[in-house]
C-alpha cells in the first residue's frame, strides 16, 4: 500500500466524519475526491489511487456502499467507528 493511498484513505474518512455521513446518511462516490490536492485528482495515477483507496475501505468494512439513483453511494460504517478513529489516530 503506497503512502498516497493511505493519505487518500485518511482524507476520505475524515471528510465523511466531518460531514456526518455515518450510517444512513450517504454521499456519492464522485464527491469523495473533491478537496484532494490537484496533483492527485488530475492525473490517471491519482485517479487509480483514489479508486483503490475507496475499494479497500469498502472491503475492510469501514465504508458501507449502496446503489442510489444509478450511482454508488458510501457512508461510514457506524459499527467500525472505534477502529476508524484508531486508523486516523484520533
Amino acid at each position: 500500500m503506497t503512502n498516497e493511498v493511505v493519505f487518500i484513505k485518511r482524507f476520505i474518512l475524515r471528510k465523511l466524519i466531518n460531514l456526518g455521513k455515518v450510517g444512513g446518511s450517504h454521499t456519492a462516490v464522485f464527491n469523495l475526491s473533491k478537496g484532494l490536492p490537484n496533483h492527485i485528482r488530475s492525473n490517471r495515477k491519482g485517479q487509480k489511487a483514489i479508486k483503490q483507496a475507496i475499494k479497500e475501505l469498502i472491503n475492510i468494512g469501514f465504508l458501507l456502499s449502496k446503489q442510489s439513483t444509478n450511482q454508488q453511494h458510501v457512508s461510514i460504517n457506524p459499527r467500525k467507528i472505534k477502529q476508524i478513529k484508531e486508523f486516523l489516530g484520533v
